[in-house]
């Protein structure tokens, strides 16, 4: 039986709740009714209390109802609501949420199903649904139904709307999930300038039997393909166009928030990374450019997209972030810098060639990479076709170097040779969480460290100190 959860403000729309508890019930749903209202219930009796949803979060109900602050009520209970909800799917209690409200009641019950993984169904009838929906949505699931009249009483046209959020719930909480053909997922990020790159990359990767899903990298675009990373649908990430850290660090329109290009990395997700777009940053219509630059490199790309020209300092703090952001990754890391140029305008002649704030860019990344993120260094601009093909000739070299290949290098773009390499939990219980311990460690180790390796030795440097394993040797000994 599907289980669907209700959560809502039940001090104020109890009986609203009640009529949804009821017509989920007529289609066989089992139903868990969560109270994230701070005064007592009304019409329907709650299966999680409004006690603990608060308790959830830290914070005691009967403080926030004496308080009567309700902005600090609703960040509260949103807070709790998010703790409980998830707690809930853990347990294996929810296949599906349904909430209604007004903005108050649509902030609190947005945030938990943010929280939950893509693909777990999420509606929510709201008031404010007919308007920007962005701030409820974010870049998640979030099926937003408008209510059409305020929620206020069951009456004619509310008991409608609600009857069809019941049935719609019911039916995506049950619905059979679609048998696909399995092919391991590669998350890209692409622009308009960076359009070259990424679709030469995609069409080699299709033709090696992977699939790629191609994010648009406009905040929301970004924001989409970490949430998909984080709930473990892809298998390596190819983050080639970073330009929303720039709108992020500027003031642009398309930033995806302070934790962009951090997802793979704690997911412990194979990402190859470079620069695309971080020469710019995005504004709308010229109009619109906030005055305090009005003297800055600006080019109008289209009737509604001006964009400006990153200043050396910028490309420089955008270098450390990204460097910082790599070097805390616990997965297989690579960045390939494309010297020629960063996006389609960083080239001779066109209006964003500048080589000293791309020569900044290079240098902030200097600063803060440490020796575990692989690092290429190209002379082709970023659309160049040869770039495209970096990553893979690249991986060839890498492996060349085992000796246990004896010649016989496989392609490590080969979708064969990503299945003969996936680890298995099953087979090797807790191998992969050691892997990634390992990664993890390489990250920490100062980065005056070099670690080298050939045949069956490894030589560790570090200042006038040297350290040398030869794993060829059967006894043990110190310096012969």
């Amino acid at each position: 039986m599907p289980r669907v959860v209700l959560l809502g403000t039940l001090d104020t729309k109890g009986r609203e709740y009640a009529f949804l508890r009821e017509r989920l019930l007529e289609h066989a749903v089992d139903v868990t009714v969560v109270d994230a209202g701070i005064h007592d219930p009304v019409g329907l009796v709650p299966d999680v209390s409004r006690g603990e949803v608060a308790g959830a979060a830290g914070a005691d109900v009967s403080a926030l109802a004496a308080a009567g602050d309700r902005g600090a009520a609703v960040t509260a209970m949103a807070a709790g609501a998010e703790r409980v909800v998830l707690d809930l799917a853990g347990r294996g209690m929810l296949d599906g949420i349904l909430a209604l409200g007004g903005s108050g009641g649509s902030s609190i019950a947005a945030r938990a199903m943010r929280a939950l993984p893509v693909g777990v169904p999420k509606l929510l009838v709201s008031t404010v649904a007919s308007g920007d929906t962005r701030p409820y949505v974010g870049a998640v699931d979030v099926t937003m139904m408008y209510s059409v009249v305020d929620i206020s009483g069951v009456n004619s046209v509310s008991a409608r709307i609600m009857a069809n959020a019941a049935a719609a719930i019911a039916g995506m909480a049950g619905a059979k999930l679609p048998d696909v053909d399995g092919r391991p997922l590669v998350a890209a990020t692409m622009f308009g300038v960076t359009t070259p790159c990424v679709t030469h990359a995609r069409e080699r990767l299709e033709e090696l039997g992977y699939e790629v899903l191609v994010f648009h990298a406009t905040g929301a675009g970004g924001q989409s393909m970490e949430a998909l990373v984080t709930g473990g649908f892809v298998a390596g990430v190819l983050d080639v166009t970073t330009t929303e850290l720039a709108d992020e660090l500027v003031g642009g329109v398309l930033s995806a928030g302070p934790d962009r290009l951090e997802a793979a990395g704690a997911a412990g997700v194979p990402q190859v990374v470079s620069l695309g777009a971080l020469d710019m940053v995005n504004f709308g219509p010229r109009e619109t450019v906030p005055p305090q630059f009005e003297q800055r490199n600006l080019y109008v790309h289209n009737p509604t997209v001006t964009l400006m020209r990153t200043t050396a300092e910028e490309c420089r703090e955008l270098g450390r972030a990204i460097g910082r952001k790599l070097s805390a990754a616990t997965g297989p890391t690579a960045l390939f810098i494309p010297l020629g140029g960063v996006s389609m305008i960083d080239a001779p002649g066109q209006p964003f060639y500048d080589p000293d704030a791309d020569a900044a860019l290079f240098a902030g990344l200097d600063e803060t990479l440490v020796d575990g993120v692989e690092v290429e260094r190209r002379d082709e601009g970023i659309n160049d076709p040869a770039f495209a093909e970096a990553a893979r000739e690249g991986r060839k070299r890498e492996f060349a170097a085992y000796h246990g290949f004896a010649g016989d290098v496989p392609d490590p773009q080969a979708r064969e040779t990503f299945e003969r390499s996936k680890l298995s939990r099953r087979e090797l219980p807790g191998v992969l969480d050691h892997y990634r311990r390992l990664l993890a460690l390489r990250r920490r180790l100062p980065r005056d460290v070099r670690v080298e390796a050939e045949g069956q030795t490894l030589t560790m440097r570090r200042g006038d100190a040297t350290l040398v394993v030869d794993f060829a040797v059967k006894t043990s000994g110190l310096f012969g």
